[in-house]
């Protein structure tokens, strides 16, 4: 299990249209990936639903948990997205 902290830069947090590009990046890989708010609140990063639940703004730290198989490479993905998706 790996996990790394973030930064959302995105000027209008994550929204819909970041949640489906962090969904479409996370479900590439066979390994579970977890975003987990600083409050502990933690979802699949395969599920639009969860990744809207975390109301995520610009500024806000978010720990990405991976487990698995490619773990390593989901984690600097996901979190490349995290950080970049339409900043």
């Amino acid at each position: 299990m790996l996990q790394q902290q973030f930064t959302i830069q995105n000027p209008t947090g994550i929204h819909a249209r970041p949640a489906g590009a962090i969904l479409k990046k996370a479900s590439i890989y066979a390994c579970k990936v977890e975003l987990e708010k600083a409050d502990g609140t933690r979802v699949s990063a395969k599920s639009m639903v969860g990744l809207l639940k975390l109301g995520l703004k610009q500024g806000e730290q978010v720990t990405i948990i991976t487990d698995g198989d490619g773990e390593a490479e989901a984690l600097q993905a996901v979190g490349e997205v995290v950080e970049h998706v339409f900043e």
